[in-house]
């Protein structure tokens, strides 16, 4: 799942251009695809030279391989929606064209989304290896997306250990009791039924006060006359409003209600991508959750001790 608030990163070259470059070195770059497919029974088949394409397939790569196999990353690997930031800190960056991928003679490319209009055909008629990181639209698939991509880095026990540690956490939340919840972004756009970010509420056992189902924009209307438990909100930080002038996030009915309604402010980077990392904000959600339904329930009352006479 990658962020409403983003667009996509398109790198818009000549693809032709790109191609004919790439056949002058394919024949140094690709690697020996008769040795690969004889080796492929075995463990020792695992990639050595990984790299990245898009900030969602980062999070895989940096979670998954060893640090010594990571021949880079995308540009955005440490920007703010990426969640495993820090741990990108020191490692290349490389834009998601065919030339400039190829120089770095990988032997497993992973992307979600980056690269050329024709870039995986093109990298495996190189005979490179590419893995595809697919659409995290629910918990089954952020557990394939998982095993599928560490099979594909030769680190199968290191991803049953992260879907082990996800499931863990989800068996371990402690819902709260309905809390009426509206997803906000700096986007100025909530989400409905249908959407991985739903259920994520719903397991955190928040009520969605978005009616409309999938994207849309913020109810305004609809908040000038009914006002939701709590917020959640996924600024990836405290300039996103600023950043976005046009936003209906920034307009006056949103503004008092982050003021005066209690918020669950989320690290967007848990909920940029459809990964593993989703369960932070989930975790987010109930505690904050819970923590309004606690505020609201009516105080006990507490009885004054009588005295009998004669006592």
């Amino acid at each position: 799942m990658r962020h409403h608030a983003k667009h996509l990163w398109g790198f818009v070259r000549n693809f032709r251009v790109a191609f004919g470059l790439g056949l002058l070195v394919v024949a140094n770059c690709a690697p020996n695809t008769s040795h690969d497919q004889s080796a492929s029974k075995g463990h020792n088949n695992a990639p050595k030279r990984i790299v990245s394409l898009d900030y969602c397939a980062d999070q895989f790569v940096l979670k998954l391989a060893d640090r010594s196999k990571i021949v880079a990353l995308s540009p955005e690997a440490t920007r703010d929606f990426s969640y495993l930031r820090q741990q990108a800190v020191g490692l290349f960056g490389v834009r998601p064209s065919a030339e400039e991928v190829l120089a770095l003679k990988p032997d497993l490319i992973v992307r979600s989304y980056g690269g050329e209009p024709h870039s995986v055909a093109f990298f495996e008629r190189a005979g490179i290896k590419v893995h595809q990181i697919g659409w995290g639209g629910d918990f089954e698939a952020v557990r394939t997306n998982v095993r599928d991509a560490a099979a594909a880095m030769g680190q199968t026990s290191r991803g049953e250990a992260v879907i082990k540690d996800f499931d863990k956490r989800l068996e371990n939340l402690v819902p709260a009791e309905g809390v009426s919840t509206l997803y906000v972004t700096s986007g100025g756009v909530t989400t409905g039924k249908g959407s991985l970010i739903d259920l994520m509420m719903t397991h955190a056992g928040l009520t969605n006060f978005q009616i409309q189902p999938g994207w849309n924009p913020l109810p305004l209307e609809r908040l000038a006359t009914t006002r939701p438990d709590m917020l959640a909100t996924a600024f990836f930080d405290d300039s996103a409003l600023a950043r976005d002038y046009w936003s209906s996030a920034r307009h006056p009915i949103i503004r008092e209600a982050l003021s005066n309604i209690p918020v669950a402010a989320l690290d967007g980077a848990t909920t940029a991508c459809g990964g593993w990392f989703i369960m932070d904000a989930i975790e987010a959600l109930a505690k904050q959750g819970n923590a309004v339904a606690a505020a609201s329930r009516p105080k006990p009352l507490i009885a004054r001790p009588t005295h009998k006479d004669g006592l």
